[in-house]
């Protein structure tokens, strides 16, 4: 068949026009979660508003383990753990420590009771288009967390706390188990107290007005790269658009945060 040279012009247009749209567009997230807590979690994730469930909410992560679950290319929510839980007796609720979705090891959407130290995700398909993540400590926290991109890459890189925040918290925040009298969690002064100046609401509700508090000073000090409160400045996020992201609770030891990825790995089944 013979093509003229406008013939040909618009062919390559187009075919130029489909490959571009196709190059930088991730048509799904690969998130692996990775538990080197020397004891066993429960992953939960929650999606914000008119975005799906993924990995039905919720899962069972033994020590030294890693899942891989999957989201879409374009999603927004919050990951978080869930500690010593109980699902076996369905009269216990909550059935988590610190964490609980009104005892149900699958959320299915609904949001985690804090204190929990939380991962936003904010996810773009189009890697034209930033793709943010942070980690929140702003309603307080129960585990050390550190969140990268894979490859790692150091601009990507949210390191985990370089102190242990429970064995600091005061005892005004703190999260007691009564059986065994030890610190689970510490709660952040909003979540403690409810008082508009430490929850940045009302006639504080602006940058200008609600500032660093004791409190939020002192999360900051503990874990550095993390939002200790609603206008904490810079804002700690990261914009690395991926399509693999690695979330590690409990990296390795305090001060040393580099997320471990590797062929040595032991993996789970994946959940889509």
């Amino acid at each position: 068949m013979k093509i003229n040279n406008w013939s040909w012009l618009i062919y390559l247009i187009s075919h130029l026009v489909i490959l571009s749209t196709n190059i930088g567009t991730i048509k799904a997230s690969k998130i692996y979660l990775t538990n080197k807590c020397p004891f066993p979690i429960w992953p939960a994730t929650a999606p914000n508003s008119g975005q799906p469930v993924i990995a039905n909410g919720g899962f069972y992560l033994p020590i030294g383990r890693t899942k891989s679950i999957q989201a879409p290319g374009t999603w927004s929510g919050r990951i978080w753990a869930r500690t010593d839980c109980n699902f076996n007796d369905t009269t216990i609720i909550p059935a988590c420590q610190t964490g609980d979705c009104e005892g149900q090891l699958q959320c299915k959407g609904k949001i985690g009771i804090p204190p929990a130290t939380l991962i936003e995700l904010s996810l773009q398909a189009d890697k034209n288009k930033p793709s943010f993540y942070d980690v929140s400590v702003v309603d307080g926290y129960n585990l050390p967390v550190s969140v990268s991109t894979k490859p790692m890459k150091p601009s990507c890189l949210i390191g985990g706390c370089v102190k242990d925040m429970k064995s600091v918290c005061p005892e005004e925040l703190q999260v007691v188990n009564e059986k065994i009298k030890e610190v689970v969690a510490c709660r952040s002064a909003c979540l403690a107290f409810g008082d508009d100046e430490f929850c940045c609401t009302n006639e504080y509700g602006s940058p200008d007005k609600c500032k660093p508090s004791v409190y939020s000073k002192m999360f900051k000090d503990a874990c550095p790269s993390y939002f200790s409160y609603a206008y904490d400045s810079p804002p700690p996020l990261v914009n690395c658009p991926s399509d693999e992201y690695v979330v590690t609770f409990c990296p390795s030891k305090w001060g040393s945060h580099e997320p471990h990825h590797g062929e040595n790995d032991t993996y789970i089944d994946m959940v889509e």
